[in-house]
């Protein structure tokens, strides 16, 4: 069974009921038709020069290839055995992009340290 990560690019004030709202959205296949957001694009490119989603090879972290990415999210699917190099490189580059972080395990929400500094 995969570990599931996801980020989110929503509007600034947004809050984690809002983060589970997408979330519950996203799994219905409800999915917003936007460009996608700057941040998520950003997020997307980094994470995956780092550990590359296409094409599916044994060697990276990603239980489901390629990851799904929306324009105001992307959906990481990961081996449980991953290293926690893979889970602080996520969670640094949520941080980066300015994106709310999902834990799909216990639905937690972890917004950006900049937006939880302001909280």
């Amino acid at each position: 069974m995969s570990f599931d990560l996801s980020v989110w690019a929503l509007p600034d004030g947004a809050t984690p009921a809002d983060v589970r709202v997408a979330v519950e959205q996203c799994r219905a296949g409800r999915h917003t038709d936007r460009h996608p957001d700057p941040r998520v694009v950003g997020f997307y490119r980094a994470i995956t020069a780092n550990y590359p989603d296409r094409p599916s090879r044994p060697d990276t972290p990603w239980e489901v290839a390629p990851l799904h990415a929306a324009g105001d999210h992307v959906e990481m699917n990961l081996f449980p055995t991953c290293t926690d190099q893979v889970l602080l490189d996520i969670e640094r580059l949520a941080g980066e992009y300015d994106l709310m972080l999902f834990d799909a395990q216990d639905g937690s929400v972890y917004p950006p340290p900049s937006r939880a500094a302001t909280a």
